[in-house]
């Protein structure tokens, strides 16, 4: 009895000893536990929001995004504004306003004295022409000087024989009819030599061309030491000088826009090489015949050209712009997403977080940084205020 009642004591005193161990490990845990979750809520805190996924939808067209608060909307609003159309062309010179400068004399340029692209003032040599015409004219102006002063004897001769009367009246007659002729015949070759540029009083071989009028040679058929004159030139002439204080701007315009377009009505003409230059034109003509290929006609602007900055064959773009105003949809620049030459919006697509693009034609630009729609689009209608950004993200 005695050993039963001793060996209770026993374990009493181990479950004494064990307790305070227990509550220390608890306690660890407990400590541990809440370390852990400050530490994960300090990481969520910490942690960027989830940036918008765009998620399949299996519609062509069709966007849907998680995150749809993110792209916020803008409405489509109806706005006044003059329509207009904006086409391509070329500066080319004034047809009037160009002058061939050619040799009436044929044959070999011996001097060539400006070349293309030069800048020429009225009665400026520009070539030199060794030509056998001038030998062939001179000799004829000299026979018509002998045979003007043989008949002027024999006229002064039956002038004196008639006052005597020796011979009949008659025959006065023809002689002064003779010496009329010679006369003619004198004046002639004097103008032939005045026509290919020869003096009768200094002659030489060569023929001396001058510039008919101020202007830049915008075409050059002949170089030194090769053929000049109309027989061998071709009526196009040596060189070409052109007055290019008037221009002109050749757009082509759709056989669809035609309407658009006036006689005398004014054009802006914007250049490639010179962004922030805008030039006024006049349209002068609107071709009668259309382009078969490609169903557009040529349209004429007449432009001053100030200070030569037009240039041949520079690239320009014209403006029309209508007779009155019209109610025109427009949004912002930022809604209108430009792909592939095109341009379309987003639409709310009906159900929440999608989006569906939808092919617009945007027109001109308008003041406060909006954009015409041209169709597509009716006035009220949603669209995403910034395509881009939604575009980017469908695409990621």
């Amino acid at each position: 009895m005695a050993q039963m009642g001793s060996t209770p004591i026993r374990p009493h005193g181990f479950f004494l000893t064990l307790r305070p161990v227990l509550c220390v490990a608890t306690l660890g845990l407990l400590l541990a536990g809440c370390q852990k979750h400050e530490e994960a809520n300090r990481e969520s805190a910490e942690a960027p929001p989830s940036a918008p996924s765009v998620v399949p939808s299996g519609e062509a067209g069709l966007v849907k995004v998680d995150q749809p608060q993110q792209f916020p909307l803008t409405t489509a609003i109806t706005r006044q504004s003059v329509s207009t159309l904006n086409v391509t062309g070329q500066v080319s010179p004034d047809v009037s306003r160009e002058l061939p400068v050619l040799s009436l004399a044929n044959g070999r340029v011996v001097a060539l004295h400006v070349g293309l692209g030069d800048y020429v003032h009225k009665g400026q040599l520009v070539m030199e022409v060794q030509s056998p015409d001038i030998s062939t004219a001179f000799a004829g102006y000299l026979k018509a000087v002998n045979d003007e002063r043989l008949t002027k004897v024999v006229l002064d001769r039956d002038k004196l024989l008639f006052d005597k009367g020796a011979i009949a009246q008659s025959q006065l007659e023809i002689a002064q009819n003779g010496e009329d002729d010679a006369r003619t015949a004198l004046v002639a070759a004097e103008q032939q030599l005045r026509i290919l540029g020869v003096d009768k009083d200094h002659p030489g071989d060569t023929v001396r061309v001058y510039a008919p009028a101020s202007g830049v040679i915008i075409s050059q058929n002949v170089t030194a030491a090769g053929a000049a004159g109309i027989t061998f030139a071709g009526a196009a002439g040596s060189l070409t000088i052109a007055d290019l204080s008037h221009v002109w701007v050749v757009c082509d315009v759709y056989e669809n826009d035609l309407a658009t377009v006036h006689l005398g009505e004014a054009a802006e003409i914007r250049l490639s090489a010179f962004p922030g230059k805008v030039l006024t034109g006049t349209v002068s003509d609107i071709g009668a015949v259309l382009d078969p290929a490609i169903r557009t006609a040529k349209v004429r602007i007449q432009v001053q050209n100030p200070g030569s900055l037009l240039r041949i064959g520079m690239f320009a773009t014209a403006t029309f712009h209508g007779s009155k105003a019209e109610m025109k949809v427009a949004v912002p620049a930022a809604a209108v997403l430009h792909l592939h030459d095109r341009e379309y919006v987003f639409e709310p697509g009906g159900s929440a977080g999608t989006f569906r693009r939808v092919q617009i034609k945007a027109g001109a630009p308008l003041d406060g940084n909006m954009l015409e729609v041209s169709s597509g689009l009716a006035s009220g209608a949603q669209v995403v205020s910034n395509a881009l950004d939604l575009q980017n993200t469908a695409a990621q």
